[in-house]
Order: C-alpha cells, then sequence, then structure tokens
C-alpha cells in the first residue's frame, strides 16, 4: 500500500471547512484543516474508513474512532496523544490533568506544545482540552472550529463561524 492522500468535506462544511486525510500502510498520519485541495486524491482503505467514521460522527451515530493511527513525534508527543484520546466525546480536561495523567507534574506547558502539533484532529481530540480557567485555548485549526467541535459534541445547535 502506498502512502495515501484524500480529503473529506464535512457536511457543515461552511462551519468546518475543509479536511486533508494522510495516511501510511500502518495508518492514518494527518488529519488536518486546509484552505483548499492541493494534490491529487489518492484514497487508500484506511482513509476511506476514517471517511466513514467522520461521516457517522458529524452524524452524531460515532463517539470514539476505531481507525489505525501513525502520527509522527517525539516520544512525549506520542504520549500526550495517546492521553488525549482516552478523553470521552463530550468531555474536556485542561492540560494540568493531562500533564498529572501522565506524571509530569508540573508539565501543563509541554503538554500544551504537544497537543497543539497533534497531526490528527478530530479522531485524536485536542480540541477537548481547555484552559484550567475552562476558558477555550488555541487550537490548530481555528478558536471557532474547536467551539464548533465542543458544541457539536454537547449536542447543542451547531453555529456558522465567521
Amino acid at each position: 500500500m502506498t502512502d495515501a492522500l484524500d480529503y473529506y468535506q464535512p457536511p457543515q462544511s461552511d462551519a468546518l471547512g475543509l479536511l486533508r486525510m494522510s495516511a501510511t500502510a500502518s495508518g492514518i498520519t494527518e488529519i488536518a484543516f486546509v484552505m483548499e485541495k492541493d494534490a491529487a486524491p489518492r484514497p487508500n482503505e484506511i482513509t476511506e474508513r476514517a471517511r466513514q467514521q467522520l461521516d457517522e460522527y458529524f452524524a452524531g451515530e460515532r463517539r470514539d474512532f476505531d481507525l489505525p493511527l501513525a502520527p509522527r513525534g517525539t516520544d512525549f508527543q506520542q504520549r500526550v496523544w495517546e492521553a488525549l484520546a482516552t478523553i470521552p466525546f463530550g468531555e474536556t480536561r485542561n492540560y494540568a490533568e493531562i500533564a498529572e495523567q501522565l506524571r509530569c507534574k508540573g508539565g501543563q506547558r509541554a503538554v500544551g506544545a504537544a497537543n497543539g502539533k497533534n497531526p490528527i484532529a478530530i479522531v485524536v481530540p485536542c480540541h477537548r482540552v481547555i484552559g484550567s480557567d475552562g476558558q477555550l485555548t488555541g487550537y490548530a485549526g481555528g478558536i471557532g472550529r474547536k467551539q464548533w467541535l465542543l458544541a457539536h459534541e454537547a449536542g447543542e445547535i451547531p453555529f456558522q463561524l465567521a
């Protein structure tokens, strides 16, 4: 299986825009928000499964993803991303809680940095991490998308992004 590249347009396309999905034979390496298609799609079985599971997620039929993941990052980043994957649908955690889960007391900033480098949006739910004061903090896809995803998971009526 050669490296795959595909695009996914969430049903709420005005709110979220376009997602680019990349995968190797080992699993998904990237799901990222992009402005436009920048290469010809080369889907494979894994990107097709991701497309189906994203459809189910946005339809409110899926809360957990079952996809092989192969993100590229340091050992610490990998540990953070694995911890993010344990945050239940519709719940949030703060950076200090993730650091504590990783037995990295005082490591909120390191967790925040790793969170910001998460290459697999939505499936590895970095949007579920908020500040200690309950405020939404940075999101690589933009705060508006983070708000939308959290509202979607809370069962609130989705809104249009400005």
